[in-house]
């Protein structure tokens, strides 16, 4: 599907003109992202689109780096800028109140380590919302490739089919409808008003969660590769490690949640973990080693895939490592919730019901 300059296909543009541009609000929650915001919001500002056609609402968890500064001298700089506070922290509360204070029609979700793709992002997204008529639109969020050599190697990593959540959309091409479970990030505001917002008893993965709240009411998502935002790797392996941990804990808390969710693919990291450890107390050593040998091969044929297709061999171990790093993170964080993790609970917002988030809404 070829696209015009603003984003339009030819039929589109054959169509007609488009009809006016819906107001969008962008919601990023941040907490100490002093190192990355800058590009984040300058490239929010940059949109070739009217400023009175669009806010940021930016929701600070109580950083303690710089950040409160940058967003004071943001929100003088442009009207667009709107700052928020987060006492509770966390991101799934700081995407609720960015959410509750939106003024919006469209609702999109942008975190504070990423950077939208050029300048016509905002006209493709509401574009796209125009065309479809969909509920909700997903769009690839890949790692850069852009930084120190670690961060080179782990966006490699992340980018290879068995480096990634197998339900996820970041690196995928194409358009057309899919579940909203592992694409969806831009919303009409209304669908927040039918199935409630996110569930702030996650730390990670409440996206996923919102999401197959989206799937289950039977509302409609667009995946566009016209548009992306790009994400800022970890710096480190241990940041890395730590990182996977948190996705594995979400993961896990998710199924509890909703057992339709579960995936033996995304189990599998912490299946291995699990059979190891059998095999060292139960079976002969010679079995260990070959298990271990099994897994380390095809982790090592993998890195070598994701550093030829790169032409990045110098980073073929670093890969190799990372690759390692993302199983055992989500492998120990899964059963980490697993053993110890407390069932969810829900949101007060899906309590209350439909009815009663439309009536505040309306108010």
């Amino acid at each position: 599907m070829r696209l015009n300059s603003e984003g339009r296909t030819a039929e589109d543009t054959a169509a007609g003109p488009l009809p006016p541009a819906p107001f969008i609000s962008i919601v990023v929650p941040v907490r100490n992202e002093e190192r990355h915001l800058c590009a984040a919001l300058d490239a929010l500002l940059a949109q070739g689109v009217p400023p009175a056609s669009f806010e940021i609402c930016v929701v600070d968890g109580d950083s303690d780096d710089g950040t409160p500064a940058l967003l004071e001298e943001y929100a003088q700089r442009s009207p667009c800028v709107r700052v928020l506070r987060n006492p509770r922290r966390g991101v799934a509360a700081g995407r609720n109140i960015g959410i509750g204070a939106a003024r919006g029609e469209l609702i999109v979700i942008v975190d504070g380590h990423s950077a939208v793709d050029g300048p016509l992002w905002l006209s493709k997204l509401a574009e796209v919302f125009a065309r479809t008529g969909a509920d909700c639109v997903g769009y690839p969020q890949p790692l850069a490739v852009d930084g120190s050599r670690t961060q080179q190697a782990i966006a490699l990593a992340r980018s290879s089919p068995v480096g990634r959540h197998p339900g996820s959309f970041n690196y995928r091409t194409g358009d057309g409808f899919v579940p909203a479970y592992g694409a969806a990030v831009a919303y009409r505001a209304a669908v927040f008003a039918e199935i409630g917002e996110f569930d702030e008893s996650f730390e990670t993965a409440e996206d996923m969660e919102l999401n197959h709240r989206v799937d289950r009411a039977g509302l409609r998502c667009f995946f566009t590769s016209s548009m992306c935002a790009r994400y800022q790797p970890r710096s480190t392996l241990a940041g890395l490690f730590r990182q996977q941990c948190r996705y594995g804990r979400g993961r896990m808390r998710l199924w509890r949640k909703h057992p339709a969710t579960f995936s033996l693919a995304a189990f599998l990291p912490a299946a291995f973990l699990l059979v190891a450890a059998a095999s060292w107390l139960a079976l002969p050593h010679g079995l260990v080693a070959a298990v271990a040998v099994g897994y380390l091969l095809a982790a090592s044929i993998s890195a070598a895939i994701a550093a030829r297709r790169c032409g990045t061999p110098h980073l073929l171990p670093l890969i190799f490592l990372a690759l390692v790093t993302v199983h055992a993170g989500v492998a120990c964080g899964s059963l980490w919730e697993l053993a110890f993790g407390a069932r969810t609970g829900t949101h007060p917002e899906e309590r209350r019901g439909a009815a009663a988030v439309s009536s505040v809404r309306r108010s």
